[in-house]
């Protein structure tokens, strides 16, 4: 059923898509579309899609005739993307995302592809990714043992086209799992968001302190270690796609937030007393455990 494919936005893991279908078989056509003309001419150029799309126009034209459109935007971008497109398609199309933040764009699927007659809307996340993004540096094995999320609205039937889409995301050597919408949003904000949050203040916060002087700086730099390499990597993210999950999924990462301040806290406040060992064995538990 699928063999004309649209994918919107060909950075890093819309471009790693096309690199994923190709290297699974895939042999339809995949066009692109991006705002920056880089990262179409990089994605033509690996051969992550074989026609480029040169405007918003064109683009909704030719999803018009797409069997599945990929956004693969940020967050705000996809939800402007499925306003647009829900008019124009039609049954037996699949439209999925690969978004960070999940509720609000479950909320509009609901809402934006509800009519007998339209198009299926299947909300997806990729667990996969760098730190660093661009189709330059797309891989076809972005997402070998990654685990894929899907957050379909509630008693939704999977279309025949949905089920086939399934079928190459297990081909790409990715993990399946259905969650609830809020709950995906929550999960995520404790184990992707809040970790990027922490990389990020981290590395501010260094360079804040050690950035304008470059003896310091050396310092650092020549006794910082991989410790300090891992606990900054996340620190080198692009705000562009931060920013929407910021936006999209405010309450949660703010708690996770409040969380950790309130335990770097308790550990500031008790690094002289038996407490803090406490800590490090909840810690050692946790890892352990992994």
């Amino acid at each position: 059923m699928i063999e004309r494919i649209v994918i919107i936005g060909t950075g890093l893991i819309g471009a790693s898509v096309g690199l994923a279908l190709r290297q699974a078989g895939f042999v339809g056509s995949i066009s692109g579309f991006d705002a920056s003309g880089a990262e179409l001419a990089a994605a033509l150029e690996n051969g992550a899609i074989d026609t480029v799309l040169h405007s918003r126009a064109e683009t909704l034209a030719a999803c018009e005739s797409a069997d599945l459109i990929v956004l693969a935007v940020p967050v705000l971008a996809i939800l402007d993307w499925m306003h647009l497109l829900a008019p124009v398609l039609k049954l037996g199309q699949l439209v999925t995302d690969v978004g960070s933040t999940k509720l609000q764009i479950t909320e509009a699927a609901t809402r934006l592809f509800a009519g007998k007659q339209s198009a299926t809307f299947l909300p997806g996340h990729p667990m996969a990714g760098k730190e660093s993004g661009g189709a330059a540096l797309a891989e076809a094995t972005l997402f070998q043992n990654a685990m894929w999320l899907f957050t379909p609205p509630t008693n939704h039937e999977p279309s025949a086209i949905e089920q086939e889409w399934r079928t190459w995301v297990a081909k790409f050597g990715a993990r399946t799992l259905n969650l609830d919408a809020a709950h995906h949003d929550e999960l995520c904000a404790w184990v992707s968001h809040l970790p990027q949050m922490l990389s990020t203040a981290l590395a501010a916060l260094l360079e804040d302190t050690f950035g304008n002087d470059p003896a310091r700086r050396a310092e650092i730099d020549a006794i910082g270690g991989r410790a300090l390499r891992e606990m900054t990597r996340l620190g080198a993210s692009p705000y562009s796609m931060w920013r929407d999950v910021a936006l999209s999924n405010t309450d949660p990462v703010a708690a996770t937030l409040l969380a950790l301040e309130q335990r770097l806290q308790h550990i500031r406040e008790n690094l002289k007393t038996p407490e803090l060992r406490e800590e490090f064995l909840l810690a050692n538990k946790f890892r352990e455990a992994r």
